[in-house]
């Protein structure tokens, strides 16, 4: 039995879509509400929060790997939770902040969780992706209302990944052989600025798409007024304010597991169009 957590999200989704492809089973995705979910036909939709590991009792039952997306603070206790159950084999979602930019709060709060899963005395398999393509939703309302996209460090490239392809990886990594202990950095096939990331979204719209160049400080202003202060700063390193060459590298990891290419960001766009719209 695989246990999917996250899986209305861009990457459970595809897990659960390429589990289901493989003919992968038992299978079950994870989710507050399982009345709405709608998963691939033979895929179980089983109710629990991770917030709340205690409400993980049932889901759990018969769980032999599990898939982990953190970041609802109680990972010892979900992580004591898996192992008292019976499972014997993790595959967690961190960050290649933890290798580029380890001193980031966010970078050690994914370290930890790292750290808890390989003392938890479970088989382990580590993914640490780099930017998401699917990031560039934050630009959606100002697409759809404004046909503009207002952001800093314009022409600073970053191997952004599809999210369908940290999937494929963890589905190789869920029923494959020879994954355990292995920790996988993650990025997309080329590094890619925001400019050519509006143009590529224009290009799926078939419309244009305005540009607009911003500074640093007024980038901060608002996204600190959803995220934070120290947040916005972490993320605006990420964007482009702190680069270096470990966050710069294109890796070869996702076609190595998979065997496929990974996906670009044209195809992400393309995809992805109707939310812009």
């Amino acid at each position: 039995m695989i246990l999917v957590t996250g899986a209305t999200g861009n990457i459970g989704t595809a897990l659960l879509r390429d589990l289901h492809l493989r003919g992968a089973a038992p299978v079950r995705g994870l989710t507050r509400d399982a009345g709405r979910a709608a998963f691939p036909e033979g895929i179980e939709a089983v109710e629990g929060d991770l917030a709340q590991p205690g409400s993980l009792k049932a889901a759990l039952k018969g769980v032999r790997s599990l898939f982990l997306l953190p970041g609802m603070g109680a990972e010892q206790d979900v992580l004591a939770a898996a192992r008292q159950a019976g499972v014997e084999h993790v595959v967690l979602v961190s960050s290649i902040t933890v290798r580029t930019h380890p001193s980031l709060p966010a970078a050690g709060a994914n370290l930890a969780v790292e750290r808890l899963l390989k003392d938890s005395g479970m088989a382990w398999t580590i993914l640490r992706p780099t930017q998401f393509a699917s990031n560039t939703l934050w630009w959606a309302q100002s697409i759809r209302e404004q046909g503009v996209v207002r952001a800093p460090y314009a022409d600073i490239g970053l191997p952004a990944i599809h999210p369908a392809d940290i999937a494929a990886v963890a589905c190789a990594a869920l029923t494959e052989p020879g994954h355990r202990g292995r920790t996988y950095a993650l990025t997309g096939p080329e590094r890619i600025t925001v400019r050519r990331q509006v143009a590529a979204i224009a290009a799926a719209l078939g419309r244009e798409v305005a540009l607009v160049e911003i500074s640093r400080d007024e980038a901060h202003r608002q996204m600190a007024s959803f995220m934070g202060d120290e947040t916005a700063d972490a993320v605006l390193d990420l964007m482009g304010g702190d680069v270096n060459d470990e966050l710069l590298t294109v890796r070869e990891t996702v076609p190595q597991v998979t065997g496929s290419p990974a996906r670009s960001f044209q195809q992400w766009a393309s995809e992805n169009r109707a939310a812009f719209r």
